[in-house]
């Protein structure tokens, strides 16, 4: 059995683990740019300097060498022969299952979106933003996100929160936040409702007292090099952060798999390919049936990433088993926004929402998790 998996993120490393605790014979094939894992949720610590980069990038040569995994660096150039072949900058792959864990990418088409720092397009956005924080003598810093409309899970909100809060205070702590006036701005008029119904109220609470304002319910138009420019107002911004909503990998139209309105792999809960045998997708790339408050984290990377490597094994050993011999796909938001000081737990299924006030314990208990987290690849 060849399986080949598609990235080298949460998903994919999930998938891994997973595919060889179903077989120890399975032979895997990982194809990615680099054999690199880079922890993203740490990113939102990058500007205050309590975490450099280093402390997020895992060299995935040790691990791929205990799952006996065949790692080939390369770009994803398309898939073909019903998801057998991908075309790869590195040459033609082959395979008996393919799972797709190549994460999605950043709308970028908003007029003047080369003027704003995308802060989870990596570890460079979060040095930039600490180089500019670290320039600046006091000005405006405006920090928002967008959505894919058409794909409402496609959006990453909470490291947004994050952010904010995050540089709040790391200005209070240096003595300097009176010099800067903080705006968050989103073109929902209850940004965080995904996250829970009391979620918006509590957030806005919380930026109303700490002084931060907020320009909510206006559709953005695009940004220039010291301002944002919504329907509702265009308002000067010194510094902008700002995290567009998600669609699918750039290398989809090169395939035959079915796309979703907002530009998503479609598939169903137990992590198939819709009309395609043997093929799946985990993560960002793929648009998942399911509540309207799914988000594109890591724990739910995690969770249909595990459910599509289990499922690939079974169904290869048995192509006529039957759709209750499989695993699938359960629904779960959970996440810890960070203030830098606090954590605020936030947790959500389709039976209840949880949402715990700002505690210094879960600051802490964040950065544990990233630590047990990352031991697993180290």
């Amino acid at each position: 059995m060849k399986v080949t998996v598609l990235g080298a993120g949460f998903a994919a490393l999930t998938a891994i683990k997973n595919l060889r605790k179903e077989s120890h014979s399975v032979e895997i094939t990982v194809i990615a740019p680099k054999d690199e894992f880079v922890y993203l949720p740490s990113l939102i610590w990058l500007p205050s300097g309590l975490r450099k980069a280093d402390d997020l990038r895992v060299d995935l040569k040790n691990f791929f060498k205990k799952m006996k995994v065949n790692f080939i660096a390369g770009q994803v150039e398309g898939v073909s022969d019903g998801g057998r072949k991908v075309q790869t900058s590195s040459g033609m792959v082959e395979n008996d299952a393919l799972i797709i864990a190549s994460g999605g990418r950043f709308i970028k088409k908003l007029p003047g979106i080369e003027h704003i720092i995308t802060p989870c397009e990596g570890i460079a956005a979060g040095e930039k933003i600490r180089e500019k924080l670290q320039s600046m003598d006091g000005g405006t810093i405006a920090i928002g996100f967008g959505g894919n409309p058409k794909e409402p899970s496609a959006m990453r909100g909470g490291p947004m929160f994050e952010f904010l809060f995050g540089i709040d205070n790391l200005l209070r702590k240096q003595g300097r936040r009176n010099k800067f006036d903080l705006v968050f701005f989103n073109p929902a008029p209850e940004p965080g409702k995904r996250l829970g119904a009391k979620v918006p109220e509590k957030l806005t609470e919380m930026m109303t007292k700490k002084g931060i304002q907020t320009k909510l319910g206006h559709k953005m138009k695009g940004f220039t090099e010291n301002s944002v420019i919504t329907e509702g107002e265009e308002f000067h911004s010194d510094l902008t952060l700002f995290m567009p909503g998600m669609t699918g990998p750039a290398w989809l139209p090169n395939t035959e798999f079915p796309i979703s309105e907002g530009g998503m792999i479609k598939a169903d809960l137990q992590g198939r390919v819709e009309g395609f045998e043997h093929v799946y997708v985990a993560g960002d790339a793929g648009s998942f049936p399911g509540p309207d408050w799914q988000a594109k984290q890591a724990h739910a990377a995690d969770i249909q990433a595990k459910v599509a490597a289990i499922n690939a094994v079974r169904l290869l050993k048995n192509p006529s088993a039957q759709d209750s011999e499989l695993e699938e796909i359960f629904h779960e938001l959970i996440c810890i926004v960070d203030t830098l000081k606090h954590g605020i737990l936030i947790k959500r299924t389709e039976k209840s929402t949880t949402l715990l006030p700002p505690c210094r314990l879960l600051h802490y208990a964040k950065r544990f998790f990233e630590g047990w987290y990352l031991r697993q690849y180290r």
